[in-house]
């Protein structure tokens, strides 16, 4: 006979806190370790996959954690995975897509924990596997990628507490919104070199960017447009997201110190989660490595970049 849910959920479960037990075998020395329980750490889409495993080796580095997702539901069922794994982890409903939702995040953050130290962008979706495109998903996408990305941003800046180390935000991106990439660059040589000098870099732009792409989209057009043959809308939306972690950097590097946030945006890789339809070749665990990473690291003078792997990626 076999097994129902609720013995399959049972196995899932012990699986992850066997997990769990091996991440805090993770050393690390006192000297580096600037981060205690008081640390509270956001994570967008932090349900399943990449987002999962990123709330959950950043809890068990000791951290408190703020897991959020979109469903409340399947929100709350990760959260009980971590808790009942002995990890400080919280839940609280969160839409990206939803300014009314993200206010009332806002505001329930400020109230219960008084801000947060860390915020991790990881919420994102995609549609297109092929060339294959339609109006719906593209907008949906940079959406969700680009647009809500931001607007975490926007909303979380005001919420980061002051700290000798510095605040820091960490993008989940990828290498196909690389501007001079080998796979899916932009054909447009003037646009890439617009979006990558930084010190003229702007929100317009980037919004431009974004409004130009779904216009053509919209219009049939695209694939005659010199955007990305595969992966498009994805790729669109993690350029604008790269293009804005620069942006984001040069603004918030003049803030004082004891004020400072940081911020830089990783590849997780080809990751088997939902989002790839498990075709990926990394594990999940894998993929948050470098998110959580950039997120504790001990001398964060590091902003503006764009890593893999922990290394350092050009644009």
């Amino acid at each position: 006979m076999g097994k129902n849910a609720n013995d399959k959920a049972k196995e899932r479960r012990e699986q992850r806190r066997q997990e769990i037990s091996l991440l805090r075998t993770i050393p690390y020395s006192d000297h580096q370790r600037w981060w205690s329980a008081k640390t509270i750490a956001v994570v967008t889409g932090g349900n399943r996959g990449i987002g999962f495993d990123i709330s959950r080796q950043l809890a068990a580095h000791g951290l408190t954690v703020i897991l959020t997702s979109r469903d409340s539901n399947v929100g709350l069922e990760a959260a009980k995975v971590l808790q009942e794994g002995g990890l400080n982890v919280a839940f609280h409903q969160l839409d990206v897509l939803d300014p009314l939702s993200i206010k009332n995040f806002a505001d329930w953050l400020h109230q219960n924990y008084g801000g947060l130290d860390i915020l991790v962008n990881n919420a994102g979706v995609n549609f297109n596997i092929g060339s294959e495109n339609s109006v719906e998903q593209a907008r949906m996408v940079v959406a969700t990628n680009y647009f809500g990305t931001k607007k975490m941003i926007e909303a979380m800046i005001p919420l980061m507490k002051p700290s000798a180390v510095g605040a820091r935000i960490v993008n989940v991106s990828s290498r196909l919104g690389r501007l001079n990439g080998r796979r899916n660059r932009l054909a447009d040589v003037t646009l890439r070199e617009q979006l990558g000098d930084v010190d003229s870099l702007s929100e317009e732009l980037i919004d431009r960017t974004i409004s130009n792409f779904l216009q053509q989209v919209e219009e049939g057009s695209w694939e005659s447009g010199g955007w990305p043959q595969t992966f498009t809308d994805y790729s669109i939306s993690k350029l604008a997201v790269n293009a804005y972690t620069r942006l984001m950097a040069r603004i918030l590097s003049n803030r004082p110190e004891g004020q400072k946030i940081y911020i830089n945006c990783y590849c997780p890789g080809w990751v088997k989660t939902a989002m790839t339809g498990y075709a990926g070749n990394i594990p999940a665990e894998e993929g948050a490595d470098t998110g959580v990473w950039l997120a504790l690291l001990p001398d964060q003078a590091i902003t503006g970049k764009l890593f893999a792997e922990r290394r350092e990626v050009s644009f």
